[in-house]
């Protein structure tokens, strides 16, 4: 028996004020995710984030919550889990896990514990160190207190990967198609700029992905920027708020955007870019802004995610003695 553990950021299990401040204080307490010193980081938190950010974000969250299935970002990952359950068939067991509240690691890797070997997927595309590498450090610290530590096989970014790419423009084709646009955007989550310093390959990564996309898809009339900046430190720019105002005031009518940084729609696909970016875009002068949905649990991707774990499961154990 083989084990997939697909493993995502997290969500807050409600959508009011105080569940969101237990997920943000889980969240932003990760150095990974806040590089800056301890006692700065938990005067920042408490004194100031704490305070105001919960309540917005908790209104944010209404906006997109399901009332029979909740969060977006969890019941897509669970779809997808189940789809690629099915495919990979009786020989797999297939978790979900999010790196901040439920359903948590412990709980997966404790489902897990009997499988030969575990195939970790974290689901985010490009790398970064306050997702993809917290999310594997965290599983790591977990798996290493059990008396049998299992083996376990990362997969890596796939930010290039030729299934997550077919998938992801698969989804895209239909919404260009009915569109068609004078001005496609790619927008990727941001990042700050002293991630990319200290040698995080995330911009690179994003680029990537963009420049693959735009292959794929044909696309003349596009760009990239970067979206959900927070604080006042420097930032990778150009930030997506800025671009789809400077895009309606040049004349740019009908906008699609792609978040090819997120696999499952979420907070910041639906609400940021679907509900606020479209109103900002037709509140400055365009017509129509058009966001591809994320890739969630469609067939190419579901697909994509079995071919990824069936490959780093053919990495056989070492044999036994004789």
């Amino acid at each position: 028996m083989r084990g997939l553990l697909l493993l995502n950021l997290g969500t807050p299990d409600a959508p009011t004020t105080p569940a969101v401040r237990r997920y943000l204080a889980e969240f932003l307490s990760d150095p990974r995710v806040v590089d800056i010193h301890p006692v700065a980081r938990a005067l920042l938190l408490h004194l100031v984030i704490l305070r105001v950010r919960p309540a917005r974000s908790a209104h944010a969250y209404r906006a997109i919550w399901d009332d029979q299935r909740g969060s977006p970002l969890l019941f897509h990952t669970r779809d997808l889990a189940a789809g690629v359950a099915a495919k990979l068939g009786a020989d797999w067991r297939v978790e979900v896990a999010m790196r901040y509240g439920s359903p948590s690691i412990a709980a997966a890797l404790d489902a897990l514990r009997d499988v030969e070997r575990i195939v970790l997927l974290p689901l985010f595309p490009q790398y970064a160190s306050s997702s993809t590498g917290t999310a594997v450090e965290r599983v790591w610290q977990l798996a290493a207190r059990a008396w049998n530590v299992p083996a376990i096989d990362v997969v890596p970014a796939f930010h290039a990967e030729p299934g997550f790419l077919a998938a992801f423009a698969a989804v895209a084709r239909p919404v260009l198609e009915a569109t068609r646009p004078d001005h496609v955007l790619l927008s990727f989550h941001g990042l700050p700029e002293r991630h990319i310093l200290r040698g995080d390959p995330y911009k690179e990564h994003c680029l990537a992905t963009a420049r693959a996309l735009a292959d794929r898809l044909g696309l003349a009339e596009h760009s990239v920027s970067f979206q959900s900046r927070l604080g006042r430190t420097p930032w990778i720019a150009p930030f997506t708020d800025v671009v789809i105002d400077e895009l309606a005031r040049a004349g740019k009518k009908r906008l699609v955007v792609l978040c090819p940084a997120f696999v499952a729609d979420c907070l910041e696909t639906l609400e940021e870019i679907g509900i606020r970016a479209r109103a900002q875009f037709r509140a400055a002068g365009g017509e129509e802004l058009a966001l591809v949905p994320s890739l969630n649990a469609t067939p190419p991707w579901i697909d994509a995610v079995c071919a990824l774990a069936e490959r780093h499961a053919a990495r056989k154990l070492l044999p036994s003695a004789p």
